[in-house]
């Protein structure tokens, strides 16, 4: 059993930017779905797809590369975690590197970026930090 599920998405993610990966594969959960394909509205990675069915869906997250060949995603980190969660009302959702990172929030509206939940005036538990 695993006890944190969303650390091991940032870390298999923080893993294929490492090892120049094209892909890699994580199991399916709709959280974990929302925060990979958040990650690619703001442009951190390239395409999400989801595949299998039942007990074997999974989510196949493909990395995005810049004209070096280095990874647009630089760095990826685990805020909320179960051991202690984090929480951040509307006025105080937390700026990532000044405005060059995004910070994604779940809130009672679902998944947010930090510029998101800003502009719709609501918080909620601060997942990670993007940049």
């Amino acid at each position: 059993m695993m006890t944190d599920p969303i650390a091991d998405l940032l870390t298999r993610i923080r893993n294929a930017c490492s090892a120049r990966r094209d892909q890699v594969a994580v199991p399916h959960s709709r959280t974990k779905e929302g925060i990979a394909r958040l990650l690619c509205e703001e442009g951190y990675l390239r395409e999400v797809e989801v595949t299998g069915d039942g007990a074997t869906k999974a989510i196949v997250i493909h990395i995005r590369y810049g004209d070096g060949g280095e990874p647009v995603l630089t760095g990826i980190r685990r805020i909320s975690r179960p051991g202690l969660r984090r929480y951040s009302n509307s006025t105080e959702v937390p700026r990532v590197r000044g405005g060059l990172g995004v910070s994604i929030l779940s809130t009672p509206i679902g998944l947010l970026s930090d510029r998101e939940a800003r502009r719709r005036h609501v918080g909620g538990e601060v997942i990670c930090e993007v940049w």
